[in-house]
């Protein structure tokens, strides 16, 4: 009679090595998953610690911008007995925060639209088309990016005070333009890629022109890329405080940057500490509102290339 050797039940068989038992196996796993475990409260921790320290900061100056300069100094750390609307009423006429921002909009409103329009334009013909050239010019701009501003203050000073720009709104918005390009072309470059070729293939056979297949079609494509990019360029205009500082010293053009060092130092010898958190808080609302609604987009966009 024939007999067959069998397994025995609490081992698996193995390749090389011999036989490894089920208990061998499930201690491993075993392991294995308290150490993930242990890997998930560590990285939940600072993820907490992190928000913690940046949310912090920023409702610490909401509440104090509420508060009278007695309470400012008297208990900083505490709820304010009562919210004095009147230090952002004085922030915002006294302190002449409304023509900064006024000023401030007009400059970023332009430059962002003129930087979207004129990145998407290179962006798309250097990511769709090829001819002499097109990596030099790719990595012009991306050399762009490497450049400090530090060492073009003084030229462009020169260069922009011979074309007759200095100190007008419309010289900023230009080199916010310059300014903001080589990233916004780098960033929708390889955006541009990434969207199917056959949509821009079947406008070309109806008879769609270049311009047309790129506004109509491939441009509402990019849409989340566009946003991503726009967020990242308002944030970077909107914060710009060293070109203005350098190209825009004229009092009554001042944008937002500028007119909060000039709050501070004008508060600070006055004593008015509750009107400059008042301006300070007026300063980060629009920045934090834009990246609050479009923080879905900026998500989309940003791993929208590697999801294809």
């Amino acid at each position: 009679m024939k007999t067959t050797d069998s397994t025995p039940s609490d081992t698996v068989p193995q390749q090389a090595g011999g036989p490894v038992r089920k208990t061998d196996a499930a201690a491993k796993g075993a392991r294995e998953k308290r150490e993930g475990r242990v890997l998930n409260v560590f990285s939940h921790g600072m993820l907490i610690l992190w928000a913690f320290m940046v949310v912090m900061p920023l409702l610490w100056a909401v509440m104090t911008s509420f508060k009278d300069d007695n309470a400012i100094f008297s208990s900083p750390w505490s709820l304010p007995d009562e919210l004095h609307f009147d230090n952002w009423a004085r922030a915002w006429t006294d302190a002449n925060m409304s023509d900064y921002f006024l000023n401030t909009i007009l400059v970023v409103a332009g430059s962002l639209i003129g930087t979207l329009v004129l990145g998407s334009m290179a962006a798309y013909v250097l990511a769709r088309f090829e001819f002499p050239g097109n990596r030099f010019i790719y990595y012009l701009f991306i050399g762009g990016m490497s450049f400090p501003i530090m060492l073009a203050l003084v030229p462009l000073f020169y260069v922009v005070n011979n074309m007759g720009l200095l100190n007008t709104l419309h010289g900023l918005i230009l080199v916010y333009i310059a300014y903001s390009l080589p990233f916004t072309v780098f960033f929708l470059t390889s955006f541009f890629r990434t969207l199917p070729s056959s949509v821009a293939e079947a406008a070309f056979v109806d008879g769609a022109s270049h311009s047309r297949t790129f506004f109509q079609i491939m441009l509402p494509m990019a849409k989340p890329g566009l946003i991503s990019v726009g967020i990242f360029n308002f944030l970077g205009q909107w914060n710009q405080y060293m070109l203005p500082t350098v190209l825009n010293t004229d009092p009554d053009k001042r944008v937002l940057t500028q007119g909060l060092v000039q709050l501070a130092a004008s508060q600070g010898y006055k004593g008015d500490w509750s009107g400059l958190f008042a301006g300070l808080v007026m300063a980060m609302l629009p920045v934090l509102a834009a990246y609050i609604i479009f923080q879905r987009q900026v998500v989309t966009g940003l791993t929208a290339g590697a999801l294809k």
